[in-house]
């Protein structure tokens, strides 16, 4: 029989690469630990250091007295919470606006980007990107002052383009009537950030290798075949990456200030959203515990989102936060 050869591995010419310490790594980027020092102080006064309060949901809470010294209802104020009929309402409202807010901000701030990626004069795309960023930097007293007006029956731009236009026989009164709120408030957040996040999109859209647009037009692709098959791909982590984010802040409802500044007695079932509902409960009424409950609520639920779209992305495949 042949004699069995053994080849013995040779060792690698190479030495074996050492870890490097957690301390020594940390001493090599001191600067960059220094840098972010007064940001992780700053988030850890104003962020984490009133957690302390969240015990009043855990109390029946009364002014003037230590919250220590506070009479203990353990769940109570959440059983409560989570049984009342206005409590549902509000939620409904909260996720209602928010999605929609969410989709339209989506879609809207995408194809803007894409139709300024393809205008080729310089000129007028500085143009169009000025005037879609103006309004994120106006206040929301100033947005839905703005807006108030536009909707408004005597003079309102709306109404009067509408009633030109025959699409409507009369000015409608737009802020009384419910089933018109969440279609507002959605349009006015597009307005109001549509440009702004757009700079997104359009620094990703730079970024995407101009090899694949020449090969892509090579291959025959027309405009529209290189958006979809180039540019879209390009830019999809970014979109994966911006909605985990926004998906965490679905329980703000499309903002605050603007259901507070155009909601009204009449709209009430379709403008209260949880931050309303805190400040009724927390400020207005007195019951500063179930106020608390609600905003714990609301933050539990946030972080359940963000932590399942994180997961549902890494199990996708995508691009995701850790």
């Amino acid at each position: 029989m042949p004699q069995q050869v053994v080849h013995k591995a040779e060792p690698s010419s190479q030495p074996a690469r050492r870890t490097e310490p957690y301390w020594r790594k940390m001493f090599r980027q001191r600067q960059l630990i220094l840098m972010s020092l007064p940001m992780v102080i700053y988030v850890v006064i104003f962020a984490y250091g009133p957690i302390w309060g969240w015990m009043m949901a855990f109390q029946q809470y009364k002014p003037g007295f230590s919250i220590f010294d506070q009479k203990w209802v353990g769940f109570d104020q959440f059983r409560f919470l989570l049984m009342d009929e206005g409590f549902t309402r509000v939620l409904r409202n909260t996720i209602a606006m928010s999605v929609i807010s969410l989709v339209l901000g989506f879609v809207t701030a995408i194809g803007l980007a894409l139709l300024l990626n393809e205008i080729k004069k310089t000129g007028i795309k500085r143009i169009i990107q000025t005037i879609s960023y103006l309004p994120h930097f106006l206040s929301w007293i100033i947005v839905t002052g703005l807006v108030s007006m536009s909707l408004s029956t005597e003079g309102g731009i709306v109404n009067i383009v509408l009633v030109k236009l025959h699409l409507i026989d009369e000015p409608i009164v737009w802020l009384s009537e419910g089933k018109y709120f969440w279609g507002i408030v959605g349009a006015t957040n597009v307005w109001k950030e549509v440009g702004w996040n757009t700079i997104i999109y359009l620094a990703a859209i730079a970024s995407v290798d101009p090899s694949l647009y020449e090969a892509a037009e090579m291959d025959g692709a027309g405009r529209y075949r290189k958006i979809w098959n180039v540019t879209l791909p390009g830019i999809r982590p970014v979109i994966v990456i911006l909605l985990i984010l926004n998906i965490g802040w679905i329980l703000n409802g499309g903002g605050f200030e603007i259901q507070y500044f155009l909601g009204n007695g009449q709209v009430l079932d379709y403008s209260e959203t949880i931050d309303i509902f805190v400040l009724k409960y927390g400020l207005r009424i007195g019951n500063y515990s179930l106020g608390v409950a609600a905003g714990i609520f609301k933050t539990v639920v946030s972080i359940i989102l963000l932590y399942c779209a994180n997961l549902i992305a890494k199990r996708l495949g995508e691009e995701r936060l850790v």
